[in-house]
């Protein structure tokens, strides 16, 4: 077999057989075959398309290419959720203790964040004390004992999408539906779920703008995930206004505290349920109407907020900051901006708010990026709402005074001011089972 014929088949717009990709993919990552003809493969890939079953092929092999997690030593159906990506996202720090507290094993690998988006584990790392980076033994006993354990995603898993993601963001071939649902999914698959719920962002603040596109993309995954033999559901949600009030690590994970309290925002409560009952579903524990006020159940009696100090302690963190929020790291600097004249909030550039909360510390411009765990915006007006002149719209937290004035202007290019407020979309907009 030679690379020049794969090339020129996907060129000709025709399926690669399963022993053709998995050519390329192991060839690849072994340096056998050169960047630039990979390049030209994902530049075919990008303008002809793959079937379902070689994007299917594509994703299995990408997810064999490195370490595979066996859960088979976790009693119970194991689910696994999946964001692709917002600004305010902290679901999973709600979703999972509910989860859990309802019975059902919540054993999930989470990743970093990177430019505007972030990332469930360097919020987790804000908990003073809290780790990570656990051992397969140690992530298995957590789930075993209490339910419940987030950690890291391992150095080897699918080394073959690291690989081709990177060459694929140098050669504008990043936005090809197949090519991002493999990606995606070949982590998923790898981490050894038997069920997935995929929360699919759509809007300015996600990787994909449009309902359209995002609907697209939750079809592409979940057909993904039911040909490689998991059941696998997804939900398209809003992300043109951030999620919650807080964008940056620690003022984010007080915010999931107050969620679990009851006493959090709405829009994030009801993200949360909702994606928590998906899972309940999937687990078998019920029917829909049934999952959706077993969730609510453990919310509000307190069984989920339990299940989080918990996993806080067996993680090594210090589980006072539930009651104690001055555990904390605080920032030294802090800014107040207020409005300059009575109007509305018509809109918000989601993204750039989130490049904002990045300058301030509280995210990652490279991979090397050092994060400032307590930097971060509190965002009191959101699109729809009035405001009056100098009333508060937002606080901006970091230990650099001179990135305070950088992600001020950045803030202020992401609010689209007006004297008119539009009616807003749902929050959850579509289901793909």
């Amino acid at each position: 077999m030679r690379m020049y014929d794969v090339i020129e088949k996907k060129r000709d717009g025709k399926e690669l057989s399963y022993d053709e990709i998995s050519y390329f993919i192991n060839n690849y990552c072994n340096d056998l075959i050169p960047d630039y003809q990979v390049a030209a493969l994902l530049m075919a890939i990008f303008l002809n398309g793959m079937s379902e079953r070689e994007t299917a092929d594509l994703t299995e092999i990408m997810a064999n290419s490195g370490d595979v997690i066996d859960l088979s030593a976790i009693d119970g159906i194991k689910v696994d959720k999946h964001s692709t990506g917002g600004v305010g996202d902290k679901t999973t720090l709600v979703v999972g203790p509910i989860v859990a507290a309802c019975g059902v094993p919540v054993a999930k690998m989470s990743g970093r964040g990177l430019g505007h988006t972030g990332g469930t584990i360097d919020k987790l790392e804000s908990i003073p004390g809290l780790k990570t980076a656990l051992s397969k033994e140690e992530f298995i006993e957590n789930v075993n004992r209490i339910g419940i354990s987030v950690a890291g995603q391992t150095g080897n898993l699918a080394p073959a999408d690291k690989k081709i993601y990177a060459l694929r963001d140098v050669t504008a071939t990043v936005n090809s539906i197949p090519l991002i649902a493999s990606s995606i999914m070949s982590k998923k698959i790898a981490c050894g779920a038997d069920r997935i719920v995929l929360d699919v962002k759509t809007g300015s603040g996600a990787f994909m703008k449009t309902l359209e596109k995002s609907e697209e993309l939750a079809r592409c995954m979940v057909k993904i995930g039911n040909n490689l033999g998991k059941k696998t559901v997804a939900i398209v949600t809003d992300m043109d206004i951030p999620l919650g009030n807080a964008i940056g690590n620690s003022l984010e994970v007080i915010e999931a505290i107050d969620t679990l309290k009851g006493n959090g925002p709405k829009d994030l409560e009801e993200v949360s349920l909702c994606l928590a009952a998906k899972m309940l579903e999937l687990a078998g524990i019920g029917d829909e109407s049934y999952c959706k006020q077993r969730a609510r159940e453990v919310l509000e009696n307190g069984q989920a907020l339990e299940k989080f100090a918990q996993m806080i302690e067996r993680q090594g963190g210090i589980p006072d900051v539930i009651e104690d929020y001055d555990l904390f790291k605080k920032p030294r600097h802090m800014y107040e901006f207020t409005s300059e004249q009575d109007c509305c909030i018509e809109k918000i550039r989601t993204d750039m708010l989130g490049i904002s909360s990045m300058i301030l510390g509280a995210g990652r411009e490279t991979k090397e990026s050092a994060i400032d765990y307590s930097a971060g915006i509190k965002l009191y007006k959101k699109t729809g709402m009035s405001v009056k002149k100098g009333e508060l719209i937002a606080t901006l937290y970091s230990d650099d005074t001179e990135k305070i004035n950088q992600a001020l202007e950045t803030l202020k290019k992401s609010l689209v001011l007006g004297d008119s407020v539009e009616p807003q979309r749902p929050l959850i907009l579509s289901y793909v089972e």
